[in-house]
């Protein structure tokens, strides 16, 4: 499969996905990074208007991804 998503994930470099999450994934930072709040909201069952949950995945996802290439990156690593 030319295009498949692992072959996509294996194109990004992990330095850029780490600088997405240190900005994208945890703006704004004062008072608290609006992806902590937003996962306060979901534990807490509050996150029920379209624009939080707009906002968790705009946030949460450069930690997503960041996941994603380290569980990638940790199955393609050979066995010692």
């Amino acid at each position: 499969m030319p295009n498949s998503p692992t072959r996509l994930l294996d194109r990004f470099p992990l330095s850029i996905v780490a600088l997405l999450c240190a900005t994208l994934g945890l703006a704004p930072y004062l008072p608290e990074p609006h992806v902590w709040e937003k996962l306060k909201m979901l534990a807490a069952g509050a996150l029920s208007r379209p624009v939080d949950v707009f906002d968790l995945l705009l946030h949460g996802l450069p930690w997503a991804l960041l996941a994603a290439k380290l569980v990638r990156l940790r199955r393609r690593s050979p066995k010692s």
